[in-house]
């Protein structure tokens, strides 16, 4: 593994350097060593929460670094936990810095070391060299780590170096008005003088437990800029709350800074004459001296500052429970008859361990009502509990609650204590205590046009520029444009947007429309000169441009399922209702597409998080049981993007096949993700999780006891995945569909009969299953001719594989054990096949021979001494024509 890191308490020159570095090793994984200025936290949170895949140290195995990347550093002791890596075997350094040689520093296998301004401008002269190209947004953070250590370009140890590597980031579409907003501009001398008068006078108090700072200090003149001054000393001390009360012109100013939300200066200042927000509020005090200031200040606080709440206050008891093995119907009851939405399943004490948890999981309603909805009323509650579930203490304070109940969308939290529930909090004991103070009031809980949620919402116009052609740009305009003038909403959702987010390509254009997709389609359609068609039952439509480009288009929609695994039956909806129905939480996402919104990201359920956690979650505890395909699409997923499945959507998964819901339905929808994963560039690992959720039972009955992957099967189909890529690089102009090849090895040792049933169960059509059928018998007789002897004429290995198509053909080399069958494929793919009969019809009709049953002979004859020839010339088989073939 390579590793870029950085210094702990990165700034934005490490930040930036970290990026570039990124660019010249694109396989790396980026980590930060330790804790980051406050400023660069802002500005990741604001403005990198998925663009960058920054590791987290606890992911990371620092036994498996062999090559660490040091940058704006060359210090051991600067680099936290990752200082372990060098004592790694055989470890590799490469050292990225602008700073002077220092005693102890380090030193590696690269060592680039310059006198500039900043590390970056090093490291952007080596994107310029190595014609490394940079979008606009990372133009804008290498600019970022550029202005910071060079003061805005006016620090004497600004280089002209400095200056051209801005020049070219700024022509590289760098946004300097973002820069200015993100940079700390230091202080001039006098105001360095007037921050350590002030550090003389601070004095701090401790209320409700908070410690509050205040500076109090006079002067004879105004001053200018003094709320940077309090920036700065509030960032050098590290302090969550300061006020500054300043005399300055006969009049007494009140400057106020908060970081948490336990005091909101803004009420403060209000209550002061003044006014602001809850993190930055300002007043001007009248008619009183410093010192009466200081003590209404004071006095302020003591009455706006409230005691910390914490769980044993906010809990409801005694709490309802519930236990594991109740029945979903007994579950019901007790929900409805207490008039709560959700309980905790709680262990049987008579059962369970001393030592076990008390709380399983939490069943909700909504769950229990879809479970009853299902006939699953005798399933016991276990089988559908939330069990990723986590508690907290009695002394638990208000952050903890709301970060498990908002952020981790936790219906309610139990109130552990010495292995006993003493209550519950639910969500709206959490709200109670919120909207009685709204400094604590999240940004997610607010009204959007107070205060729009960044969780929820956000503007990805950068991100689009930087990631699609401007042509897929101009067609999502368009798409919002016709939107609006249909008073309709549009949303480019699902994959599309999952992967725009991983900043991976993706042409698969989903379109969900609020209002009428098929009218829709129809005027889309008109306005891009394509054709489209309709599925009236799902209110979909698919949009083909002239160029073949494909657009789905579907009616937001609601889906609701009659019994375990049936098809869906469909009312129209909204958008937020239509991402609920999707299957994962990281294809719950849209994009607004109309004008006014357009490139604004719609997360209803905390998907970029999973996303960014590379987990994968089904939406609700019945999707498996709703739609069972869905289990497909998750081992896909999880195999082709490197994520990983979360425990609750294993247990699910597991809980799914239990329950033999394939075997209640011959779905096709099972056999269309099949083919998927078998469409795959390696579906190998995918077939695998397959066998280790025991699904082969219900794929392939015929492939019994075990249900498992054996040296031999794993054997066929690695051998299949090396024959299609062996074609694969042939770079011949010829479709391959290779779910065919992967599905015959699969079935390589089963009979026609097994492979008939598996067709007829999954409902295949007629003509794709008698092909499958004719390619697997004649592939079967060709091998068992061609292994009798290894000196067969090249004629008769083009008589053998007559009728066998490349499908089939690279499913021979797949289950080939002899080379010289698999030497005969690769003559007759690559060569054999393509040759032709040195004389045409055209040539034996001027020779006297007239077109019939003979005609054909002698062309498959000159066909065959062809193969057998190669070197034959034209005049020599018309002289081996008419010998074996007399002209009557």
């Amino acid at each position: 593994m390579r590793l870029i890191t950085t210094h702990i308490n990165a700034d934005f020159d490490g930040l930036a350097s970290m990026i570039a570095a990124r660019k010249i090793y694109p396989d790396a994984v980026i980590a930060f060593s330790g804790s980051q200025e406050k400023n660069v936290r802002d500005f990741i949170s604001q403005s990198l929460p998925y663009a960058y895949d920054f590791s987290k140290i606890k992911d990371i195995d620092l036994q498996a670094v062999d090559t660490l990347i040091l940058v704006d550093t060359r210090s051991s002791d600067r680099i936290g936990p990752f200082k372990e890596c060098l004592k790694n075997p055989g470890i590799k350094l490469h050292l990225y810095d602008h700073h002077l040689q220092n005693s102890g520093d380090l030193h590696g296998e690269v060592e680039i070391v310059e006198n500039f301004g900043s590390t970056t401008t090093l490291l952007v002269n080596i994107l310029q060299e190595q014609k490394i190209p940079v979008t606009p947004t990372e133009a804008t953070i290498l600019a970022l780590g550029i202005y910071e250590d060079t003061g805005s370009l006016t620090h004497l140890t600004t280089t002209p170096e400095d200056l051209m590597a801005a020049a070219w980031l700024v022509a590289k579409g760098a946004k300097l008005d973002q820069v200015a907003q993100f940079i700390t501009y230091e202080l001039t001398s006098t105001q360095i003088s007037i921050l350590h008068e002030l550090m003389k006078s601070a004095k701090q108090y401790t209320i409700q437990d908070i410690p509050i700072v205040v500076i109090t200090h006079s002067f004879l003149d105004y001053v200018d800029q003094f709320a940077l001054i309090v920036k700065r000393f509030m960032a050098m001390e590290n302090l969550n709350v300061l006020f500054a009360l300043i005399s300055m012109g006969g009049r007494i100013y009140m400057i106020a800074r908060s970081r948490i939300a336990d005091v909101d200066v803004g009420i403060i200042a209000r209550d002061l004459g003044g006014g602001g927000h809850a993190t930055a509020a300002s007043a001007t005090l009248k008619d009183m001296t410093l010192i009466e200031a200081q003590e209404k200040l004071i006095h302020t606080l003591h009455r706006h500052v409230l005691p910390q709440p914490i769980a044993s206050e906010m809990m409801s008891k005694p709490a309802i429970t519930i236990t594991p093995n109740s029945t979903i119907s007994e579950a019901n009851t007790l929900l409805t008859r207490y008039n709560i939405t959700a309980a905790p399943v709680r262990a049987d004490i008579r059962t369970a361990p001393d030592d076990d948890h008390p709380i399983l999981g939490i069943i909700t309603r909504q769950v229990v009502e879809k479970a009853t909805h299902h006939a699953l009323g005798d399933r016991p509650v276990s089988d559908y509990m939330t069990s990723d579930v986590k508690s907290l203490p009695l002394k638990a304070t208000l952050a903890d609650i709301q970060e498990l109940i908002i952020e981790n969308r936790q219906r309610l939290v139990p109130i552990v204590q010495n292995k006993t529930l003493m209550g519950v909090i639910t969500r709206t004991d959490l709200l109670n205590r919120l909207v009685n103070d709204p400094a604590h009031l999240p940004k997610n809980l607010l009204h959007e046009a107070d205060h729009p949620s960044l969780e929820k919402k956000r503007n990805l116009n950068a991100l689009i520029v930087d990631c699609l052609s401007k042509e897929m740009i101009q067609l999502l305009q368009t798409i919002g444009e016709v939107a609006d003038k249909m008073h309709d909403n549009a949303f480019a959702v699902g994959g599309f947007v999952r992967d725009l987010l991983l900043k991976k390509p993706n042409l698969d254009l989903d379109i969900v429309i609020e209002g009428d997709g098929i009218s829709f389609a129809k005027e889309l359609a008109a306005r891009l000169g394509g054709r489209y068609r309709t599925h009236e039952r799902f209110k979909t439509a698919v949009v083909l441009l002239p160029n073949d480009f494909k657009i789905d288009i579907a009616t937001a929609r609601l889906e609701y399922y009659e019994y375990p695994a049936a098809m869906p039956t469909v009312e129209l909806s909204s958008i937020k209702l239509d991402l609920y129905r999707r299957d994962f939480t990281i294809n719950a996402m849209a994009i607004q597409l109309n004008p006014e919104h357009f490139g604004t990201l719609i997360d209803f359920f905390n998907s970029q998080n999973d996303l960014k956690q590379k987990s994968i979650k089904v939406l609700h505890n019945l999707s498996f049981v709703e739609d069972p395909s869905r289990i497909f699409r998750a081992l896909r997923f999880e195999k082709r993007m490197n994520f990983q499945i979360s425990p609750h959507t294993k247990r699910l998964i597991v809980n799914a096949v239990s329950m033999k819901l394939f075997g209640k339905s011959g779905d096709p929808r099972f056999l269309t993700e099949l083919k998927i994963i078998f469409s795959e560039e390696n579906p190998i690992p995918a077939i695998q999780r397959l066998a280790e959720f025991d699904l082969f039972q219900f794929l392939w009955p015929d492939l019994r006891p075990h249900y498992q992957i054996d040296r031999r099967f794993l054997h066929i189909l690695t051998q299949a995945q090396r024959a299609i890529s062996w074609f694969r690089h042939l770079y011949l102009d010829e479709p391959c569909r290779n779910w065919v090849v992967y599905l015959l090895a699969v079935m390589s040792r089963s009979g026609l009969q097994e492979l008939l049933a598996f067709c007829t169960r999954f409902e295949e059509t007629a003509k794709t299953t008698e092909y499958l059928l004719d390619q697997k018998e004649r592939t079967e007789q060709a091998m068992h001719r061609l292994s009798r002897e290894n000196n067969y004429k090249s004629s008769k290995i083009v008589g053998f594989f007559e009728g066998i198509s490349l499908e089939g053909l690279l499913y021979m080399m797949a289950i080939a054990r002899k080379n010289h069958v698999k030497k005969a494929i690769s003559l007759y793919v690559t060569t054999l096949r393509h040759v032709e009969a040195c004389l045409s019809g055209n040539d034996l009709m001027a020779m006297g021979y007239s077109p019939g049953p003979q005609f054909k002979q002698i062309l498959s004859y000159l066909k065959d001494m062809q193969l057998d020839n190669p070197t034959l010339r034209p005049e020599d088989a018309a002289v081996l024509v008419e010998k074996k073939f007399p002209r009557q």
